[in-house]
């Protein structure tokens, strides 16, 4: 999410096909897919038949490999400290499940194998999870970075951290850092969550330093090593002297920057040991709490009703945020780290925000107005363009 900060659901089968796939194929679908074209599923229990009571296995699955230097490796920590955590717990994962109907398959295998908790952790696996939900509501699927639009069934719910606020920080120590008021930004698909984060890079940035620009490449690929390559040394030949980036694996951009010797800024996990120069701070995920009380939520037959069973967020003004800064590298100054502390407290204040208006888009129009700043559910919802200091065009999704 990647981050996921969310992740956009791709080449996933539509229901009406389903539907025409359940009359050719028969008994060749998954309960999932029978779920999907209206062949299965039903009200999940409550009380001692609660959904993922007394579970003895969960199950979690990574769009990309564990050890990716970042959104993999920080869900695949988090998955190990349930193993931990939880007394009589078996976990079950997989690693570089696409974000398609093979994600169905994958945790349908899960929970063949006794799972009763499931973790989606990729922004587009929230059609698949809901699929899996659907065909078994004894099972509790949570998913990772996205929104369940209207009603949530009581199996099932979403959760993350607010990403922005401690991207917003290290854009402080970005702005602080850049002699060329170039910062560069790789990042993969301009989603909301993705857009958010860069607007607030800049945003922090710009608080410490106006004339600060940030300028952005996009790779459409969560993780591909040549294409960030590429991304990154665009950038570096027009002058930017900090780079960060919101990509699932994250050492391909870090090691470009320390090789070119400029600064970066970290995302979803520490990688300050690929840069030990040029490391800055940056954000990463500490998933451990979170993953274990959602958990020992379900498995005690508490999670139909609980604050798991919805969108659940929690940032600096509302709880502990999963998704927290990094530490300082060498060259950050005590100045930079006060400012730093400072804005924190600011922002974590009921009246404070990144997006405290007034604040307007590229094209000058207003994206958030000045007065009370919005919740969170709002921010992201607004987030639909880039600021003004932020130098590129937003492809289009399809």
């Amino acid at each position: 999410m990647s981050s996921r900060t969310p992740r956009p659901s791709r080449a996933l089968i539509a229901l009406a096909g389903l539907a025409m796939v359940a009359g050719a194929c028969g008994s060749n679908q998954t309960p999932a897919e029978k779920a999907a074209s209206g062949s299965g599923g039903s009200t999940p229990a409550t009380g001692a038949g609660a959904p993922g009571a007394g579970s003895t296995k969960v199950g979690f699955i990574f769009v990309g490999p564990k050890d990716d230097y970042g959104y993999n490796q920080a869900a695949y920590q988090g998955s190990q400290a349930v193993k931990a955590g939880v007394p009589g717990i078996e976990v079950l994962t997989a690693e570089n499940v696409p974000e398609t109907d093979e994600a169905v398959r994958v945790m349908e295998q899960m929970i063949d194998k006794g799972a009763k908790i499931i973790f989606a952790t990729s922004y587009g696996h929230l059609d698949p999870a809901t699929k899996v939900a659907a065909a078994h509501p004894d099972v509790v699927v949570v998913q990772q970075g996205n929104l369940i639009k209207g009603t949530v069934a009581s199996n099932m719910g979403t959760y993350f951290g607010t990403v922005y606020e401690p991207v917003y920080l290290a854009g402080i120590a970005a702005g602080k850092a850049t002699k060329s008021n170039k910062l560069g930004y790789v990042y993969a698909f301009p989603i909301p969550q993705t857009i958010a984060n860069i607007n607030s890079f800049e945003l922090g940035a710009k608080s410490v330093n106006k004339d600060a620009k940030t300028y952005v490449v996009n790779t459409s690929n969560w993780c591909d090593p040549a294409k960030q390559a590429e991304a990154a040394k665009s950038l570096i030949s027009q002058g930017v002297d900090v780079i960060t980036q919101h990509q699932d694996c994250t050492s391909t951009v870090t090691k470009e920057a320390e090789s070119a010797g400029i600064s970066v800024v970290g995302y979803h996990a520490d990688a300050s040991t690929l840069a030990p120069k040029g490391w800055l701070t940056g954000s990463e995920w500490k998933w451990d709490d979170l993953y274990v009380d959602i958990v020992k939520t379900a498995k005690d037959g508490k999670f139909p009703g609980s604050k798991y069973n919805a969108n659940y967020r929690v940032g600096y003004k509302t709880g502990t945020n999963p998704f927290v800064q990094s530490k300082y590298g060498p060259s950050v100054s005590d100045d930079t780290k006060a400012l730093i502390e400072k804005a924190k407290k600011e922002i974590s204040g009921a009246d404070g925000s990144p997006f405290k208006g007034p604040i307007k888009a590229q094209d000058g129009s207003e994206l958030f107005p000045a007065g009370v700043p919005a919740d969170y559910a709002t921010i992201e919802d607004k987030n639909k363009a880039f600021v003004e200091g932020v130098v590129g065009d937003m492809p289009k999704m399809n």
